[in-house]
């Protein structure tokens, strides 16, 4: 998701009125607002979410969204990040303080999409699905067996 790359996409999508907002908040980062517009049309036309919007983030130069997973859930900020560039822990910070739970979102070449929701401090995962709690006294029993 290079510039070259960009320069060839299909018209449609530079003449759409979502994709031109992006590229008026000025980031000068032509990957990036690409990037963030492929986050936006998986948000809103397969995800279903709703109010999603572009926003600068001057501090770090890119496009970041907000939007709400459902009616009536907080805003959540998602930083569409092309998967060829890095990102620092300083930049999460950075997006972390804004005070809203955070995705991010990295955009293969191919335009395949992978979030993961980032938090400040660390966050129990949810078990598997399938897998049962065997209680304390199981786990115990296993380790005195080896």
């Amino acid at each position: 998701m290079d510039e070259d790359n960009t320069a060839g996409h299909s018209s449609w999508i530079k003449q759409h009125p979502v994709y031109e907002d992006l590229m008026n908040l000025d980031v000068g980062d032509g990957a990036q607002v690409y990037a963030a517009f492929l986050v936006y049309l998986n948000l809103t036309e397969v995800r279903g979410w709703e109010d999603v919007v572009g926003v600068a983030c001057p501090e770090l130069q890119v496009v970041l969204l907000e939007g709400r997973e459902k009616e009536g859930e907080l805003v959540r900020v998602v930083y569409p990040l092309p998967a060829h560039r890095t990102v620092s822990h300083k930049d999460l910070r950075c997006i972390l303080d804004r005070g809203h739970p955070m995705l991010l979102c990295a955009v293969a070449s191919d335009s395949t999409l992978v979030y993961q929701q980032l938090c400040d401090g660390l966050l129990t995962p949810e078990p598997p699905v399938g897998i049962q709690d065997q209680g304390r006294r199981q786990h115990r029993k296993r380790r005195l067996q080896t």
